[in-house]
């Protein structure tokens, strides 16, 4: 009788520990799994049990949650959705999440181990954080200023602080209410739909997700090349370019748009905007260098993030002459995201250096005390001080007596940089229309914002498109409005 109930006793023992160690194995080994499955609504439901986080515009919420009353509790809401969407991106139940949203999803949804206390003790009971906030970077002031010049428009802007390299606004259009994507029911799904299949493509955000053939305003990198090899070496001096002139290895003739390009010197042709002399130049300085200098500004970099990803502007490297020469007036198969011409305008401001671009000033948990700070990546020189000065030169003289006047501001020193860049078959697409900008109060050695506008269309006749018409009042909007935020003076636009 005793050596039964031993018997037992040691099965009962024995099933018990078996018991633990699939209870252990499920808990621990593969919680993973079973969380991941598709089939499990509990992270789901803990996902929108409590409010989500808010993203802040200068210390302001510009979203938030409501209460749904479903068993998915919170759904996210926006506050002036449209303006804010190309930062923000969407917080969708049904769809997920999309720029900052999903970059910043662990703080926002209360899941990053930031947040917690002891994150190994949470990860044991499951316990679920209060949520954290996002500060950005963005101006709204800016963004306003940014989304009302463009107006109907389909086209881009960024604004950076050149010392710092805070992204002051970040406009897309046309936009879109991320809160027609935020609950689950039938609307979300047709306005998903809706939405995915409009042509003018409304949740592209254009200033960091589309590159664009960027035209002239890349003969500024072509210019900082030729400075930077010595191909040049007096901006007044003559370059001995013919006009037309014959790609090397070919038999086309390039020409240009305007008149007096023959011969001119690199300030005069950057003035002008002479495509001869900037493809001679290209040509000349080869492709090795012009590569180098364009990968100093971040061309051919797909590692940006601001910290979602940024598409990735491109400069061949495979190329012979005639292809450079093309490539060097921002044509063949040149590409550039409006935020990188607008890195671009701030290292020439910024003597030279590049501060890495970023749009998050702070994260914080909910009791805000600061977790994270922006970005501590580290700026480069991508060219010489004398060098940036001389290209500070060129780009005030395009704006004081170029095709930029559209964007100078009374008591200001503005520098610019129009482009048309053609693209389609046979180039015969509606032209982009590009400005590239810094500005500077006359009594302030620091600039206060580069600017990089892009246009995709315009209501105008294809040969009244161009930089200096459509998008560099777009430019002036935005600088007039960074000048006022740092306290000067500037009139009205007109």
């Amino acid at each position: 009788m005793t050596r039964c109930i031993r018997q037992t006793a040691a099965l009962c023992a024995l099933l018990l520990v078996a018991l633990l160690v699939n209870a252990a194995r499920v808990q621990l080994w593969e919680a993973g799994s079973y969380s991941a499955n598709a089939a499990n609504r509990r992270a789901a439901l803990a996902r929108y049990a409590q409010p989500r986080g808010p993203v802040l515009v200068a210390g302001r919420p510009v979203t938030g949650s409501r209460d749904s009353g479903g068993r998915l509790r919170y759904e996210r809401t926006y506050t002036d959705g449209p303006l804010y969407a190309p930062v923000t991106g969407y917080a969708s139940q049904l769809y997920g999440t999309s720029l900052l949203e999903r970059a910043e999803d662990g703080i926002l949804a209360g899941t990053d181990d930031r947040l917690a206390t002891f994150p190994w003790w949470d990860r044991i009971i499951r316990g679920h954080r209060p949520p954290g906030s996002v500060a950005t970077s963005i101006d709204p002031a800016l963004q306003r200023a940014a989304f009302g010049a463009l107006g109907g428009r389909k086209g881009a802007v960024v604004a950076v602080e050149p010392r710092s390299g805070r992204i002051l606004a970040m406009a897309s259009t046309p936009s879109y209410d991320p809160a027609a994507l935020s609950g689950n029911g039938t609307s979300v799904a047709a306005g998903w739909r809706r939405l995915t299949r409009a042509a003018h493509r409304p949740m592209l955000n254009r200033a960091v997700q589309r590159t664009y053939p960027p035209g002239s305003v890349f003969k500024i990198v072509t210019a900082v090349a030729a400075l930077e090899s010595r191909t040049v070496t007096d901006i007044d001096a003559p370059t001995d370019t013919p006009d037309p002139y014959t790609l090397p290895g070919t038999a086309t003739r390039l020409g240009n748009a305007v008149p007096g390009c023959r011969n001119a010197s690199l300030k005069d042709a950057f003035r002008l905007s002479c495509n001869t002399v900037f493809a001679r130049l290209g040509a000349r300085i080869g492709l090795h260098t012009m590569a180098q200098v364009a990968e100093r500004f971040g061309f051919n970099d797909r590692r940006l993030r601001i910290p979602f990803p940024v598409a990735a502007s491109t400069f061949g490297t495979a190329m012979d002459a005639s292809q450079v020469a093309q490539s060097a007036i921002g044509q063949f198969d040149t590409t550039a995201t409006p935020l990188q011409m607008a890195m671009v305008a701030s290292a020439v401001a910024n003597g030279g250096i590049l501060t890495p671009p970023y749009l998050v000033d702070a994260v914080t948990n909910a009791r805000g005390t600061v977790l994270d700070t922006g970005p501590q990546r580290p700026a480069r020189q991508v060219m010489s001080p004398a060098v940036a000065g001389q290209l500070q030169e060129l780009m005030v003289d395009a704006v004081a007596h170029g095709s930029g006047r559209q964007a100078a501001l009374d008591g200001a020193t503005v520098g610019g940089k129009t482009g048309t860049a053609q693209h389609g078959v046979r180039n015969e697409g509606v032209p982009y229309a590009w400005f590239v900008s810094w500005a500077r109060a006359r009594d302030s050695a620091e600039p206060s914002v580069a600017v990089a506008v892009v246009v995709e269309d315009a209501s105008a006749d294809r040969s009244d498109i161009s930089g200096g018409s459509v998008a560099a009042p777009v430019a002036r909007a935005v600088m007039a409005a960074a000048l006022r935020r740092d306290g000067h003076s500037v009139p009205p636009s007109p």
